[in-house]
């Protein structure tokens, strides 16, 4: 199984690292990397996490107030958001694809 990031996801992913580089040295990379590390355990161990429907599952990061949002597409894992844990909940539902 292979992990894709939506084009939203990707950009938030993106914002959230720049904006943690702002706050702290090193931050920004701290981020990233806690953020590769949850993806690579999400591809080995894709049903392990919350589910928040029958499709949608949800991992959150350690450190970091955040959720990788994903569901299963074919043979791949679909991120659907890098979503801030306190801000908006459920935002990203309308990235759902028609056959989710």
């Amino acid at each position: 199984m292979s992990v894709r990031l939506l084009e939203p996801a990707q950009a938030e992913l993106d914002e959230a690292i720049g904006w943690y580089a702002e706050q702290a040295p090193g931050l920004g990379d701290a981020f990233l990397l806690e953020t590769l590390k949850v993806l690579k355990l999400i591809e080995q161990f894709p049903q392990a996490w919350h589910p928040l429907t029958l499709e949608i599952r949800r991992c959150r990061l350690k450190r970091f107030p955040y959720s990788v949002v994903y569901t299963l597409d074919a043979a791949d894992i679909l991120v659907l958001a890098v979503a801030h844990q306190h801000r908006k909940p459920s935002y990203w539902r309308n990235r759902i694809l028609p056959s989710h």
